[in-house]
C-alpha cells in the first residue's frame, strides 16, 4: 500500500481538473482532462467515461494484465502524479460507485449515460510537491 501524509490526500479531495495519460497502439501518449477521484484505502483511482472513448480503447487493447497510466492534478506549485495499472470496469455498481465519488468531489451529478464505464486504475505510486 501506498503511504500518503494528510496534505497529500486533501489535495486529492480539493477540487481540480486532472489528466489521464494512456498509450496509444504505437506507444505514444494520449493525454487527456478528466475528473478523478482517489481511494488511497483502497488503493485506486477512479475515472469515468463513455465506454466508447479513446481512452476506454486504450486500456482496453493492453489486454487482463491492465494498461500502464498515469493520473495528474496541478494547482500552481502543488501538483500530484498517481501510477498504476488500469483496467474497464462495466459491472453498474462498479459505474456507480464511481459515478458518487466524482459527484462528491466535483459537487455536482452527471447526467445518466447508459454507455458509461469506469476507468479503475491500481495504484502502485504516488508523486507530488506539496
Amino acid at each position: 500500500m501506498v503511504k500518503h501524509s494528510e496534505q497529500y490526500l486533501g489535495f486529492w479531495r480539493e477540487r481540480h481538473l486532472c489528466t489521464l495519460t494512456t498509450l496509444r497502439a504505437d506507444g505514444s501518449p494520449h493525454v487527456v482532462p478528466v475528473g478523478v477521484t482517489y481511494d488511497a484505502e483502497a488503493a485506486l483511482a477512479r475515472v469515468i467515461t463513455n465506454g466508447t472513448s479513446a481512452k476506454a480503447r486504450h486500456v482496453r487493447a493492453a489486454g487482463a494484465e491492465g494498461a500502464r497510466v498515469a493520473v495528474c492534478q496541478v494547482d500552481g506549485r502543488r501538483w500530484a502524479t498517481l501510477e498504476g495499472r488500469a483496467r474497464v470496469r462495466t459491472e453498474p455498481e462498479r459505474v456507480a460507485e464511481a459515478v458518487r465519488r466524482y459527484a462528491e468531489r466535483y459537487e455536482r451529478t452527471p447526467g445518466p449515460n447508459p454507455a458509461r464505464v469506469v476507468i479503475e486504475i491500481e495504484v502502485g505510486r504516488a508523486l507530488g510537491n506539496l
